[in-house]
């Protein structure tokens, strides 16, 4: 299993269909993940129901983040970190993968 950090390279792992053990840094997700916490990854596929409060890996104005999915609409997807924080609005292709458990 690959393991890595909110960035290109783990996108690139999840998008090839491989399950990852990501890492986030930073108090954006606190108390739901901690600075320097790891958690597993699945695939974000066509068929992948998301929902809102997934936490997800995907890519917002250039940055990547695990961060939540607060909000969707018309297939669009807001992304927020754990203190109501909105990164932005982003379509299904800029979601790579969503945490399935804590590592």
């Amino acid at each position: 299993m690959y393991s890595g950090k909110e960035d290109r390279t783990t996108a690139e792992h999840l998008i090839s269909g491989e399950t990852c053990k990501v890492t986030g840094y930073g108090n954006s997700m606190t108390p739901k993940l901690k600075s320097g916490e790891s958690v597993i990854m699945e695939p974000v596929k066509e068929d992948t129901e998301l929902k809102k409060g997934d936490i997800v890996l995907c890519k917002v104005n250039g940055h990547y983040y695990c961060h939540l999915i607060s909000s969707i609409r018309d297939n669009s997807y807001q992304i927020s970190n754990n203190h109501k924080h909105v990164n932005g609005w982003i379509s299904k292709k800029n979601i790579f993968g969503r945490m399935i458990s804590k590592a």
